[in-house]
């Protein structure tokens, strides 16, 4: 047995409440089911300092809220109780919605292109949640494993944690607030790395830019239109074959020239490195590796091979310090090609040709003592990215020690952001990923990682000149904004949806600029003191119920950026929910329906500087800017930070921060210095006051920085006038933009055409009607001998439905449908259609309902999800999946109907409404038919299907309704191996 399997089977409890002990601070608590569980846990890998997390500490306080556990069938089961309004966030990267009641996700590290709302694992692990009680305090509940772990919040107020024993539960709180929870997981977990100043700036990427005249020719026109950016990447097609530390011969030629060209005009480079090493002797990085033994093991003791980008490869074993220094070294040599920073992408870690898309469970990991030792890959799987992203992190330190190293790692668990930035992977390029965009990067923050942002544009599929220029539009607030596409799309750069969007594009990256003295600012705060970065609009007042599901804004510290997420609807037109209290609009004189609104709040104090075209440009010197809001009391403040954007200085005083306060007095608002720190002496510059007075008006006032600053406060007519004057400038700016025209075909499904006219399909015993934009839902299903109407329906809702998910209505259930093919003209000739609706990912779900015309008593349908296209990262297997045929059928006589069936082991199966809703497979299940039994009627609706293709069964019984769900396997699929379910209906009489 590994240790891991040793280890799981001293759990000596099976139920009760967890036992606790104070740890690390004041409200910390860890709990563990028994006194030989403490003792048989694995050291911890989220925690910064493991002994911290074992070391009891001297408290007068007792826990609020203990776990209880169960330990049945070889797991672990936690669950904790919350009041009746507690709201649930966290949970790492999630897709879907913000406010997670309802959800369950798995932390497993998965390769997930093309994932939707309803996908449960994607690429990073975080089991931690955040619950808001109804007061508007919080509390912070982590699971403190590596393995597979079940998140599951469908239970109102209730959070229950499943994985292998035995893994302690830390407890952070109550506090008072979600800020207060979010420090006090930073001394747990460690805080974010100090970015580098220009890493805050724009990033440009695509997959891939093919040779270095292209990476020059695409930031000189940066340039040339005056669009900022910061950073151009490299992604794989800069190797040679593939091959991690070594450059294409003729496309790469000169790495260490091209980098000179983009240092020249303000970019840095950042260059891709995959864990997958090509298994080829002659290659130097495949021989040095080998000769230290580093590579990750099978069962058997030889190296596992896998295939992935470069073909077959053997994958360094982070979990050792050998591997980590090794791999360090290789990343120093690397840097001395001129790499500004890395992306780690690929490290799960990804395998292509296998349904898992990882490595075997069952591959060994000679783990170091204090990591937990010699384990199986399903222990470290987790965190095997955070590992890799270390050690590159390591690498670049140790290659320039006046630089802060950059690195972007897709796979991490919790604690990655002590190494890493990170981005929410392989998303697509529509309205839904937009939105999910938004709350997938704040749901990162609230579990201490606050360095992320998505993909901006989308990376799978073609944007359109609005979703393009939205999406950058709010993008450009978010903590790491870059954009990326993938090959084969159009070009993604802001210039290539036409003059609308590029102008759209060239703003919202001005804003940004001018807010990276604010931005740069929240990110010192983040790393010395572990407060957040971008937070939900909730955090302005936690106890405010209608603010935690607000999924459109977010706040960058008092600043709430305010956006559409709607195709249709700018946000000149939105009605925002604010926070209580004061909230004063501003711009920069930029206003336009695809930029968000920016609201300050009332008692703060933001800097901004000028709207460089890259960090590079900017200089201690530049004219400050302070917007100041003043509070009910008339009271502002505000902090800004500054050192040299790189190195460590800061660590030994070589900055300076200043905190500003702005005060009323008689009509008279004074803004001054309150404090300083550091060692920097201030810069001789002008100080530029922005004072808010409501509508977007604002006074203006100039002095040098450093000194108080004096501004007389107008007369209420004046301030009246003002905002007339404001608003009126506001009107005629928005009658002047040419808008982002309305091109919306850019991801449209390409081969069918849309039918919004119901189909109708009608022949022999059956007569259908079918609403393919809404699901491609069957909303009348008549048996015309019987006369009986047996499907329940609206056009939005209930009737003949298919989900591609297990969670309830997933993909599917909703979408457009595109109507394929018909063959309905000829009355008593077979008729058919076949419909397809895409769901994302790649995937389609496609129907095909026929009623045959050598057996016209049959409706027979056949349902499919098929892979179009999978990304090439994920192996060719999408995203896992599973087949649900769900058709709500009417009951007329509720008390006198049932379904009957005989199992796959011979058993005769009633079951009554009574019952409520029941699942059936193994034995179980039925065994190719079922049916629906109206003794009143003297009718049977009887359902055949494949068993060999029905996974489990659901019967589920509603008010005068009943689910007969047919499920599939849950599963990726490709375009070899689909998922499918061939069935069919007949009525007789009994």
């Amino acid at each position: 047995m590994t240790d891991s399997e040793v280890k799981a089977a001293t759990s000596d409890s099976t139920a009760g409440k967890m036992i606790f002990q104070p740890i690390l601070e004041d409200g910390v608590f860890r709990f563990d089911c028994s006194a030989n569980d403490r003792e048989a846990v694995y050291p911890s890998l989220s925690f910064i300092n493991n002994k911290s997390r074992d070391v009891p500490v001297m408290s007068n306080k007792t826990p609020s809220y203990i776990p209880s556990f169960e330990c049945r069938l070889g797991q672990q089961i936690v669950k904790l109780e919350f009041p009746a309004g507690t709201s649930f966030y966290g949970t790492g990267e999630v897709s879907g919605q913000l406010e997670r009641t309802g959800k369950r996700v798995f932390t497993w590290n998965t390769d997930a292109w093309g994932y939707g709302p309803e996908t449960t694992s994607l690429y990073q692990s975080h089991p931690w949640v955040l619950a808001v009680l109804p007061n508007g305090e919080a509390l912070g509940i982590l699971a403190d494993t590596t393995r597979r772990c079940e998140i599951d919040l469908r239970t109102e107020c209730r959070i229950q944690f499943i994985s292998l024993p035995s893994f302690p539960v830390i407890t952070f709180g109550p506090f008072s607030s979600p800020t207060a929870v979010l420090v006090s997981l930073s001394h747990a977990i460690g805080t974010v790395l100090m970015p580098p100043k220009w890493s805050l700036g724009y990033h440009q990427c695509r997959w891939s830019y093919d040779s270095q005249e292209r990476v020059l020719e695409i930031s000189r026109k940066f340039r040339e239109k005056g669009i900022p950016c910061d950073v151009i990447w490299m992604d794989i097609d800069y190797m040679d074959g593939f091959r991690c530390f070594t450059f294409d011969k003729e496309r790469f030629p000169d790495p260490k020239s091209l980098v000179k060209d983009l240092h020249n005009i303000g970019f840095k480079a950042i260059w891709m490195l995959d864990p997958g090493i090509k298994h080829e002797e002659g290659y130097f990085v495949y021989d040095s590796g080998s000769k230290h033994d580093v590579w990750i093991q099978k069962a058997d003791g030889k190296p596992f091979v896998g295939d992935v980008w470069p073909g077959p490869c053997v994958f360094p074993d982070f979990t050792q310090s050998k591997a980590r220094a090794w791999w360090t070294n290789l990343v120093k040599d690397f840097i001395s090609n001129g790499v500004d920073g890395i992306w780690n992408d690929m490290n799960e870690p990804a395998i292509f040709k296998t349904v898992t898309k990882t490595m075997p469970e069952s591959n060994i990991h000679r783990g170091d003592h204090e990591l937990g030792g010699c384990q199986n890959h399903a222990h470290y799987h987790n965190v095997y990215g955070m590992l890799m992203a270390r050690s590159t992190y390591e690498g670049m330190g140790l290659a320039d020690r006046r630089k802060r190293p950059f690195v972007l790692t897709r796979a991490g668990f919790i604690g990655s952001q002590r190494y890493a930035a990170t981005w929410t992977g392989d998303n697509l390029s529509n309205w839904e990923h937009l939105q999910m965009s938004i709350s997938m990067m704040l749901q990162l923050g609230l579990s201490g990682q606050p360095l992320s942002g998505p993909d901006i544009g989308g990376f799978a599929g073609n944007a359109t000149p609005k979703l393009f220029g939205r999406w950058l539009g709010f993008g450009a607030m978010f903590p790491f904004c870059r954009g990326h596409s993938e090959t084969g799309t159009i070009d993604h750069e802001p210039w290539s949806f036409g003059k609308e969007c590029e102008e759209v594009c060239r703003l919202a990256l001005k804003r940004r600029y001018r807010l990276i003295p604010h931005i740069y600012t929240l990110f010192y705060m983040a790393h010395t003191r572990g407060t957040p970065v971008a937070t939900p609009a909730f955090f302005a007042d936690p106890k405010d119920p209608n603010l935690r599901t607000l999924e459109s804004c977010f706040l960058l510290g008092p600043l709430l950026v305010y956006s559409s997420i709607m195709p249709d609807l700018g946000s000149d037109k939105l009605q925002p929910l604010l926070p209580k209290g004061i909230w004063l609009s501003f711009d920069f004189d930029d206003s336009q329906p695809d930029l968000p609104a920016l609201y300050l709040q009332g008692g703060y104090v933001i800097p901004f500087g000028p709207p460089h075209q890259h960090v590079g440009e900017s200089n201690p010197s530049d004219d400050l800017t302070l917007i100041v809001a003043l509070d009910e009391h008339g009271k502002a403040k505000g902090s800004l930070f500054e050192d040299d954007g790189d190195g460590y200085g800061f660590t030994e005083g070589e900055y300076l921060l200043t905190h500003y306060v702005a005060e009323l007095e008689s009509s008279v608002v004074t803004v001054k210095v309150s404090k300083t720190e550091g060692l920097w002496k201030r810069p001789n510059r002008c100080l530029h006051i922005q004072l808010l007075i409501g509508e977007g008006a604002m006074i203006d006032a100039w002095g040098n920085d450093g000194e108080d600053l004096q501004i007389e406060m107008p007369s209420e007519i004046e301030v009246s006038k003002l905002i007339s004057s404001s608003k009126e400038h506001h009107r005629l700016r928005l009658e002047s933009i040419k808008h982002i025209p309305d091109v919306e075909d850019g991801s449209g499904h390409k081969g069918g055409e849309l039918s919004r006219t119901p189909i109708e399909l009608a022949n022999g015993d059956w007569s259908l009607k079918i609403v393919p934009w809404i699901g491609g839902r069957i909303i009348s299903m008549v048996h015309l001998p019987s006369g009986s109407q047996w499907l329940h329906s609206r056009v939005e809702i209930y009737g003949y439905e298919e989900y591609s998910g297990m969670e309830y209505r997933s993909a599917g259930c909703t979408e457009e449908y595109n109507v394929m093919q018909r063959d309905l003209e000829h009355a008593g000739e077979e008729e058919s259609v076949l419909l397809e609706g895409d769901i994302g990912g790649g995937l389609v779900l496609q129907r095909q309902i026929t009623i045959p015309k050598d057996n016209p008593k049959i409706l027979r349908i056949e349902s499919s999800i098929l892979a179009r296209k999978v990304g090439a990262g994920s192996g060719g297997f999408s995203r896992l999946v599973c087949l649900r045929i769900h058709p709500t059928f009417s009951l007329l006589h509720p008390t006198e109907t049932f379904v009957a069936f005989t199992s796959v082991d011979g058993t005769n199966q009633e079951v009554w409404p009574e019952t409520g809703e029941k699942f059936y497979q193994g034995n179980l299940l039925p065994n190719g038919e079922w049916k629906l039994v109206d003794k009143c009627l003297g009718l049977v609706l009887i359902n055949r299907f494949n068993v060999g293709e029905v996974y489990k069964c659901l019967i589920h019984w509603g008010a005068r309704t009943v689910n007969l769900e047919l499920w599939s396997e849950d599963r990726p699929v490709s375009k070899q191996s689909p998922l499918q379910i061939f069935h069919e209906y007949e009525v007789r009489e009994i």
